[in-house]
């Protein structure tokens, strides 16, 4: 039996890709785009990259580092050193030490301040290992942090601050947007009375080209609270922290 069709009720077109073949970085910067969200060398976009997007910005970024590659004039091809390398180099800026830029925050468990605690408590040396957003050279180095709790401080497993600093590191950073990166965070989690840290590291920017100096360090400081306020409190913790 032959069912009329109603002219006013025409199908539509087909269902088409509007973004096929539209590279997966022009997607997830239009979206940041359209949150008005910055999308720095030293920002988090992760809520903005969608299940298995990851895996196509890997491809994406191997084609173009391959390019780099052909543009240096090195024949992958035959020479068995840098056949991979390009995936390699993609995998390295991606999902290790640029991880902090796409994948979202570590868990951070939280307990009330049962005992009251409101001595000074130090965590560190945390190793510290970064990469100068102006080069992509690594930033190598130590840092420590100071808290002085009050009876409304979250607290907070000790490797907690590693995985922390390890998040905000694992960007292209400077040592002193860092530091204060991760200050910011540290204080949203704990809300102490004070908070201090402080960083030295090794820029291979100045040691491996440059003036090419291997013995020469950045040392930086943040305080908050208390430690800002009361000047026996700060110098307290830089005489405890070793050098």
């Amino acid at each position: 039996m032959l069912m009329k069709t109603d002219p006013d009720q025409s199908p539509g077109p087909a269902p088409c890709g509007d973004d096929e073949g539209v590279p997966v970085s022009v997607k997830i910067r239009e979206r940041l785009k359209a949150a008005r969200h910055r999308f720095h060398s030293n920002d988090n976009i992760a809520e903005f990259i969608q299940p298995g997007e990851l895996e196509q910005l890997l491809d994406e970024v191997t084609l173009k580092m391959q390019g780099v590659l052909e543009s240096m004039v090195i024949d992958t091809e035959s020479d068995h050193n840098t056949g991979d390398t390009a995936r390699r180099v993609a995998k390295m800026y991606l999902k290790e030490v640029f991880a902090g830029r796409y994948i979202k925050g570590p868990s951070v468990t939280e307990f009330p301040n049962a005992e009251h605690l409101n001595e000074l408590m130090i965590v560190g040396p945390i190793t510290v290992r970064s990469a100068c957003s102006h080069h992509f050279c690594p930033v190598i180095g130590r840092l420590w942090i100071g808290v002085m709790p009050n009876e409304h401080t979250n607290v907070i497993g000790l490797s907690k601050y590693a995985r922390m600093a390890e998040w905000i590191m694992n960007r292209p950073q400077i040592q002193e947007e860092a530091v204060i990166q991760l200050a910011d965070l540290i204080q949203e989690k704990t809300q102490p009375d004070g908070l201090a840290l402080v960083m030295e590291a090794s820029h291979y920017c100045m040691a491996w080209r440059g003036v090419k100096d291997m013995d020469s360090k950045m040392i930086n400081s943040v305080m908050r609270g208390v430690f800002l306020k009361d000047a026996n409190l700060r110098r307290e913790f830089l005489a405890l922290v070793p050098r």
